[in-house]
């Protein structure tokens, strides 16, 4: 079974489009997180009997570090736009610094304020409003207390880097990213090569919500890489 892991301020459903391409031979779960904090979604990640791990930007990163702490249990992990983390000690301070601003603000500001300030981030610029619109329902439906909480215990400057463990994780892995989304495609490249079994693909006139974007690539992509 293929557990589908979304971003942030994102529901399950976020997957759809991309589940629903794959072939039936390929069961797949859309993850609708009831946890909000870091320990909280990696065991949600865990109860689930999934064999394939796939996950966007924040669900990147938790899938990684489900893989590490239980790579027996699976047969691969897909990450879409995802790092493995801030390496550099003063950066990663001052990203927790920033998240820790933006998480109290969030938490005396109303969800529709918070959502408005989310889509105009820089990183979704090449996204369409169609496309900004159709997420926005699912985004509406979060309470800012527990994305404050979620910014606090899995936000990148909250988490270590897991770039050192990753020559361990002997399990395929797929990292894959937006060609306009160069600060990602340059972490995908590098997910692949430090993993053993890792491999690497970029979509074209796609940003960093390449699943979103272009759901019949990625999903082909999936397809190919549950394949071999």
């Amino acid at each position: 079974m293929v557990l589908f892991v979304p971003g942030f301020m994102q529901r399950g459903d976020a997957w759809r489009a991309v589940a629903e391409l794959l072939p039936e031979r390929y069961p797949s779960t859309l993850l609708d997180h009831r946890e909000h904090e870091l320990e909280g979604r990696l065991a949600e990640i865990a109860a689930r009997d999934a064999s394939v791990l796939v996950g966007y930007s924040l669900g990147g990163r938790l899938v990684l570090r489900a893989a590490l702490r239980s790579p027996a249990r699976y047969s691969g992990v897909v990450t879409v736009g995802a790092t493995a983390g801030i390496e550099d000690r003063s950066e990663r301070a001052a990203r927790a610094e920033a998240d820790a601003k933006l998480a109290t603000w969030m938490e005396g500001a109303s969800i529709e304020d918070i959502v408005a300030v989310w889509e105009r981030q820089p990183l979704f610029a090449d996204q369409s409003e169609p496309l900004i619109e159709a997420q926005r329902a699912g985004r509406l439906s979060h309470s800012p207390s527990d994305l404050a909480s979620l910014l606090r215990t899995a936000g990148q400057g909250a988490l270590e880097p897991v770039w050192d463990d990753l020559a361990g994780l002997d399990i395929p892995l797929l990292a894959i990213a937006g060609d306009h989304d160069e600060r990602y495609a340059d972490a995908a490249r590098r997910l692949a090569a430090a993993v053993p079994r890792g491999r690497f693909e970029l979509v074209e006139d796609a940003g960093h919500a390449p699943q979103l974007q272009r759901p019949e690539v990625v999903a082909g992509l999936i397809t190919e890489f549950l394949g071999r």
